[in-house]
């Protein structure tokens, strides 16, 4: 495994799990929506999918997808995040490892769709972003799907300036063998405009 420090890490110590899962909590007691990712890509779904959440914290978009029938793994490096996921949901799988090497984990391969939310890509760590793609690309089925959500500005990061753009990412899908097929400004599928602060992106891997 990569043994650079992600910027989340850099960010959180990795120690945040516990006041991650808590912010959560009380956006539901609040009455917010907090399954907007997971009712998103499940639209995207046949009954039943393979999910891989790639990055998955404490593992609320799994859950979520889970509980609508889903066959879900989660995949994350911060052990203080997956703490909490094993808590909420022992019977799901929970992986810790490093998206650069995914290849390494043994995951079986051939998923329906690849979710990364919470801004994953951006939080990576520096230099490492292509090859998280093409790791991300390579254990989709022909025909899967990619589903990414980022910030792409200071407002909608935890971070003073955004370190990837909207062309870089979309570079390196294209060279992962990934076509975009859809590209919103929220989880709400909310039309992007371009410069927009924030990007959820739907790319494919080919049939053939």
């Amino acid at each position: 495994m990569s043994r650079q420090r992600d910027r989340w890490a850099e960010l959180t110590g990795g120690q945040a799990g516990e006041k991650y899962a808590q912010r959560f909590a009380q956006l539901a007691e609040s009455g917010h929506d907090i399954h907007g990712e997971a009712t998103f890509c499940a639209a995207l779904l046949k009954p039943a999918a393979r999910i891989l959440d790639a990055g998955c914290g404490t593992g609320r978009v799994a859950i979520r997808l889970a509980e609508l029938g889903h066959h879900c793994t989660g995949v994350d490096t911060d052990l203080s995040m997956l703490a909490v996921a094993r808590g909420d949901a022992p019977a799901l799988e929970w992986v810790h490892g490093d998206l650069a090497h995914l290849d390494a984990l043994g995951l079986k391969p051939g998923f329906d769709l690849v979710v990364a939310a919470g801004n994953v890509i951006p939080l990576l760590a520096s230099g490492t972003e292509a090859a998280v793609v093409q790791q991300l690309a390579a254990v989709l089925r022909p025909g899967g799907l990619l589903v990414t959500g980022m910030g792409l500005d200071a407002a909608h990061l935890p971070l003073p300036e955004p370190p990837v753009t909207l062309p870089e990412f979309d570079h390196w899908c294209t060279q992962a063998g990934l076509t975009l097929r859809q590209r919103y400004a929220t989880w709400g599928a909310d039309p992007y405009c371009q410069g927009g602060g924030y990007a959820v992106s739907v790319h494919s891997r080919p049939t053939t």
